[in-house]
């Protein structure tokens, strides 16, 4: 069930970086697929992809903030 999850975020994640170039809600959305993908690699046990997935979605929140201003 864990790789299920694993897969899901993961092809989220990656679907949403796709998309940014539409709007900043699929940049939001890509911090979401990352934090998603973070708790996937600390439940599976692969805490240094849960540890980068955790920094790129800091990452994202900031460049989602940026976007947002005028």
């Amino acid at each position: 069930m864990l790789t299920v999850y694993g897969v899901l975020a993961l092809t989220f994640m990656m679907s949403m970086y796709a998309l940014e170039r539409r709007g900043s809600g699929y940049v939001l959305a890509f911090a979401g697929g990352c934090a998603l993908s973070s708790v996937y690699g600390f439940a599976s046990g692969a805490w240094p992809f849960g540890v980068v997935e955790g920094i790129w979605t800091v990452i994202a929140l900031r460049r989602w903030r940026i976007q947002l201003q005028p």
